[in-house]
């Protein structure tokens, strides 16, 4: 490969919108959860992040928006960036403030305000963000029309799919660089699923916003996603371009509901989503 080759691999690497270099968390400042995590994120990409229970997941995306404070963890060794801007120590809110947003397992909304309250609450990401634009709450709303008909309900009294869209719009509200999504799958009925899926990969293309999805739907996940990584026991044991990982026969078996012997993966109906699958990697 030549130099100048090798020289635009590098820059791409280090303007990605997320890049991660063998981090390692602790809880408790005795209990080891990531070891030696490595990972990165292009601009306008959408990488999925895979793995059971307890393998990490959430904690890689707390570590990345500064969450991990508020439970008694800390990034003890490593590097995190967004681009050329460093994360490590960072505030949460001003890491919200640098462009990335965090939607949370479990959505978080305010069920008190209303759906355009919650919007509104939102916009706090954009004080100080130097050529932000005024926030579009109607464009949200093309993306989420359910949301538009509810917007003076309160958010307590949505359905859960109601509320992941909300959500989500929330995190665009902030006009985001890098939206972290975690689990937003997460007990929504299979055409929920589907249907929120479909609108994240519509807002990747026509915003070029980079996503990190954190999933243990891997179907779902694979179906949006160009890139995966999958761990194990605090690190990344596998990863690579989603077409290759699809073909494999342990993330075939482990994450996508085949079974052996059968010639078709089960659909978004069959497949346990949440169940801990066996440890097929050591």
């Amino acid at each position: 490969m030549d130099q100048n080759r090798l020289m635009a691999m590098a820059e791409e690497v280090v303007d990605a919108a997320l890049r991660i270099e063998n981090i390692e968390v602790v809880y408790h400042h005795t209990i080891q959860v990531l070891r030696g995590l490595s990972l990165h994120v292009p601009k306008g990409a959408m990488v999925a992040l895979l793995g059971s229970n307890g393998a990490g997941k959430t904690t890689t995306l707390k570590a990345v928006s500064g969450l991990l404070p508020l439970e008694k963890g800390e990034v003890r060794s490593g590097e995190i960036w967004a681009a050329k801007t460093a994360l490590n120590g960072m505030a949460p809110h001003l890491i919200a403030r640098s462009g990335i947003a965090h939607v949370r397992e479990g959505r978080h909304v305010f069920e008190d305000l209303t759906v355009e309250e919650n919007l509104i609450a939102a916009t706090l990401a954009l004080k100080g963000r130097v050529g932000a634009a005024k926030p579009d709450f109607d464009r949200l709303f093309e993306y989420f029309p359910r949301l538009a008909e509810r917007r003076q309900q309160r958010a307590g009294y949505l359905s859960g799919g109601e509320q992941q869209m909300l959500a989500i719009s929330r995190a665009l509200v902030g006009q985001p660089n890098l939206i972290l999504l975690d689990e937003p799958s997460l007990g929504l009925a299979p055409k929920v699923v589907e249907e929120i899926f479909a609108i994240i990969a519509r807002i990747n293309r026509e915003q070029g916003v980079a996503m990190l999805l954190v999933e243990q739907n891997a179907f779902a996940a694979f179906g949006i996603c160009s890139q995966a990584y999958i761990m194990e026991n605090g690190k990344v044991v596998v990863s690579g371009p989603v077409d290759r990982l699809r073909n494999d026969a342990d993330v075939q078996r482990f994450y996508l509901g085949y079974s052996e012997g059968a010639s078709e993966v089960a659909s978004f109906r069959d497949v346990k989503h949440y169940k801990r699958r066996k440890r097929w990697l050591s």
